[in-house]
């Protein structure tokens, strides 16, 4: 996925309370930010998703939709937005189609053994759904203050 790139078209399962379906391309807002990150309840993971859930409020303020995307099922992601009382949907794309559109599995070395897993990576669309901003191999610590400064 390339800056300029249109926000694809496709249908993806969302926890917003009702384990809905939407489609990515459909949605309003003055931004569309999309968090890539690998598993629910993890480390890094956790605090990532914390991180925006304590900056949503500015995000809100500036017009922006934010959506954390994992391969994990619906299941363990409403348990891991009633753990961290996550105030954003989460998307499970337990198929993996969106992590291949978006080109974020990658090979990765846990414990010294070669797996596929999602590389940490935020995209950020704007109005007209057109990619403007690209974040690959994110570092958990300052990030959220990058993508904020980005659209402020």
């Amino acid at each position: 996925m390339d800056i300029g790139n249109k926000l694809p078209r496709l249908k993806v399962a969302i926890t917003d309370g009702t384990e809905s379906e939407v489609r990515l391309d459909e949605l309003e807002a003055k931004f569309i930010i999309l968090f890539f990150y690998p598993k629910d309840d993890t480390p890094g993971c956790t605090i990532e998703n914390q991180n925006f859930r304590d900056a949503k409020t500015k995000f809100d303020k500036i017009g922006a939709k934010l959506f954390g995307i994992s391969r994990d099922p619906i299941g363990s992601h409403k348990k891991f937005i009633d753990k961290h009382d996550l105030n954003f949907p989460l998307i499970s794309d337990s198929n993996e189609k969106l992590c291949r559109k978006f080109d974020v599995i990658k090979e990765k070395n846990m414990y010294g053994k070669k797996v596929m897993g999602i590389e940490r990576s935020t995209f950020i669309f704007d109005s007209n759904k057109q990619l403007i901003k690209v974040w690959r191999k994110v570092k958990v610590a300052h990030h959220v203050n990058e993508v904020l400064a980005s659209i402020s």
